[in-house]
């Protein structure tokens, strides 16, 4: 088990330098040259080498993303954190997050109150509010389909209709390339998303709904005026 976790370390500190050299439009390309030192490193700690590459490989997205957001996002004044902080029992969570995890939850009447589907979620520190959920998936049609689920969900609700959603993605499938004709998993982003970002140094065409992963910051920007409105 030890082996295992040194291995996988290891692989995320070689993709952050990696990142932090080439950008991180790259980062499909990067992971396409660590994967094959990450297979050998692995094979003789896990069963199934591919499967194992594809969990961790999530797991390194939602973690790059984070580490390449975190800094602007709290130099704008505003908070980030992982979908599974806010995930734990009440009494666990330090009470801002307590109060973010509330504040994003989905009524489902006599069945209960749930979670969306969060990988990462940015808030209000001065009212511990969720501005903005974020789902973080290699290709388009691993998610995208639940992201539009969730945002109809927090737009049916006055608490959480005005929570934005969006979807940040490698884009390794090519899903998003061409508007039109759109692809149905591009349709789903345009019409039920508050905007998807791709992670891509590869042509695509660009909308009022699909840019690239460097417009993100103007994005975090209106956040922060909503934010600045609670605390001026």
């Amino acid at each position: 088990m030890k082996k295992k976790e040194e291995v996988k370390r290891y692989i995320k500190d070689l993709v952050a330098k990696k990142v932090k050299d080439m950008g991180i439009s790259s980062l499909s390309l990067i992971l396409q040259e660590v994967k094959r030192e990450y297979e050998t490193a692995i094979k003789d700690y896990v069963k199934d080498v591919e499967q194992s590459w594809k969990a961790f490989k999530g797991n390194l997205l939602e973690e790059v993303i984070l580490d390449v957001l975190k800094e602007l996002v709290e130099q704008l004044g505003l908070k980030i954190a992982k979908g599974s902080d806010i995930e734990k029992r009440e009494e666990l969570l330090e009470d801002c997050l307590c109060k973010v995890k509330r504040s994003v939850l989905v009524d489902y009447g006599e069945f209960g109150m749930h979670l969306p589907d969060i990988d990462l979620v940015i808030y209000c520190p001065y009212n511990c509010q969720v501005l903005a959920i974020i789902s973080s998936k290699a290709t388009l049609r691993e998610r995208i389909a639940q992201t539009g689920y969730w945002k109809l969900k927090l737009s049916s609700s006055p608490i959480t209709k005005n929570i934005k959603v969006f979807f940040i993605t490698l884009d390794e499938d090519g899903d998003f390339r061409v508007k039109s004709p759109a692809k149905k998993g591009r349709a789903i982003a345009e019409v039920d998303t508050d905007g998807v970002f791709l992670i891509t140094s590869s042509h695509f065409e660009e909308s009022q709904k699909v840019k690239g992963i460097e417009y993100f910051e103007k994005v975090l920007k209106e956040l922060t005026k909503l934010c600045q409105r609670i605390h001026p």
